[in-house]
């Protein structure tokens, strides 16, 4: 079974290290790539206003905050929820630093010793979309997630974003990493030497050919070309074509 988080977070501001606090945490699990409902949503009181700008952004009072626990007291709860699981953050450096100041104030061990991994969907964006926006809303927009009730940030919010980006931009793995070992297919198997692939006798499957129309040739060539110019020209299949 495998099981991620996607999280989120919201701020008073955008420097942990000159004090600024976790005010929101929000966390979706998915199991097996699915939603499965246990999620995580948290405010805490920071005993600090927010910045104005951080303000402007989630509109998280400070007077909303007053009754809400501080993360000490959360704390355990948390790292029970996240232990274990791979996490995906978007912009990960950014909400694990948080968080990481937040657990080093209470005495407990860096998010990173509590988890499997951490996918930082923003540098698969990039690597996806190379020289596009790669911001959440310009994902929802490229990948037709409807993000019409987000007027501010919220980090369940985001995170309930998130995940389906993050589902839609690896939509067509988990069919390559689960496929069955029937005959005919690929299997493999794991020994002490790792994963261990089977040869498969393929030769019995017909295999469709789709030749690409002129449009699509012509809209491939065009990304290549994107791709070229964002790398200054440093890309190699020109060169082996």
């Amino acid at each position: 079974m495998a099981r991620q988080i996607v999280l989120d977070t919201e701020t008073t501001g955008l420097s942990a290290a000159e004090g600024d606090r976790v005010i929101e945490l929000g966390c979706v699990e998915l199991v097996d790539r699915k939603l499965s409902g246990n999620n995580l949503h948290l405010y805490f009181n920071p005993d600090r206003e927010s910045h104005e700008d951080a303000l402007r952004v989630h509109g998280i009072t400070t007077a909303f905050l007053a009754d809400k626990p501080r993360f000490h007291e959360m704390a355990a709860q948390i790292q029970e929820y996240l232990q274990g699981a791979e996490l995906i953050i978007h912009n990960a450096p950014f909400d694990m630093g948080f968080l990481n100041k937040e657990f080093e104030r209470v005495g407990m061990p860096s998010l990173t010793s509590m988890v499997s991994g951490v996918i930082d969907s923003l540098v698969m964006a990039k690597e996806l979309f190379p020289g596009k926006r790669n911001s959440l809303d310009a994902l929802c927009d490229r990948l037709e997630v409807d993000n019409s009730g987000r007027d501010l940030h919220g980090a369940l919010l985001d995170a309930e974003l998130l995940a389906d980006v993050y589902i839609n931009m690896t939509r067509g793995q988990e069919q390559l990493l689960s496929m069955d070992a029937a005959p005919g297919a690929l299997g493999s198997s794991i020994g002490k030497a790792g994963i261990v692939v089977q040869r498969q006798d393929l030769s019995h499957f017909d295999l469709p050919v789709i030749v690409p129309s002129d449009a699509e040739l012509a809209a491939h060539e065009e990304v290549l070309a994107q791709i070229d110019k964002s790398s200054g020209d440093k890309t190699i299949w020109r060169k082996i074509a």
